[in-house]
């Protein structure tokens, strides 16, 4: 069941520090989207299994993605903790030979202040960053990610698809033959989603877009918690 909250929905701070939406008549909605930070932080409550945030950065520094070509787009994972990030970021876009300072710094900026809101949400301290650059159909299989909460926003190229929990049993067995109904998030969409290993649900499924010969490129960010796998912290 998917719930938008009307625009002029007020918040209040909740235990952790947040302003969140008052969840009275929420108790049983799964999918909740809005155009305010704030509906991310819903991913705390126990029936939410995934949070969009419908948002828009500016239209200079989407054009400027757009023009680049795929060996300048940054690709590089890390381990960092949220409040000492900026000059390990400037350093991996330098590394990754991503022109034009002045882009790079509203990517920074806005990498930073996804991670702030993903590491109060996840309460954790370290997080770990993966931005990738993807010229083909990656996950291209419906699944459900083996973590607890995962944040994602596509800066470039087409986003993740979704379907609603309704359906996931379908999209798991019929794979490439699902018929749907399929959501789709659009390029710079947020969304925030719990995974296999959250408490009280299975998780969202999900895929990459299929992009494989359409000549087209993703730029992803991928936000998790600090695991086995996760690289070396940066400190």
């Amino acid at each position: 069941m998917t719930f938008s909250l009307p625009a002029n929905h007020s918040f209040k701070k909740n235990s952790i520090g947040f302003s969140a939406p008052s969840l009275n008549s929420l108790n049983e909605r799964e999918t909740v989207t809005n155009s305010y930070p704030e509906i991310l932080k819903l991913i705390l409550q126990k029936h939410v299994q995934l949070a969009i945030w419908k948002r828009k950065l500016p239209i200079g520094f989407t054009n400027w993605l757009s023009l680049l070509q795929a060996e300048q787009l940054p690709n590089f994972r890390v381990l960092a903790r949220s409040s000492n990030l900026r000059k390990i970021l400037q350093t991996l876009l330098k590394s990754c030979g991503t022109p034009d300072e002045n882009m790079q710094r509203i990517l920074v900026g806005d990498i930073e202040y996804l991670v702030s809101l993903f590491a109060k949400i996840a309460q954790t301290d370290c997080v770990d960053i993966r931005l990738e650059t993807i010229t083909n159909d990656a996950c291209w299989k419906y699944h459900q990610d083996h973590v607890p909460v995962r944040l994602l926003t596509t800066y470039l190229g087409p986003a993740t698809q979704w379907v609603k929990p309704t359906y996931s049993e379908y999209a798991l067995r019929d794979q490439t033959q699902f018929a749907g109904p399929i959501e789709n998030m659009e390029t710079l969409d947020v969304s925030i989603f719990k995974g296999r290993c959250a408490k009280n649900c299975d998780g969202i499924v999900h895929r990459s877009p299929p992009i494989n010969s359409s000549g087209e490129t993703r730029l992803l960010l991928c936000l998790n918690k600090k695991t086995a796998t996760s690289p070396a912290l940066i400190e």
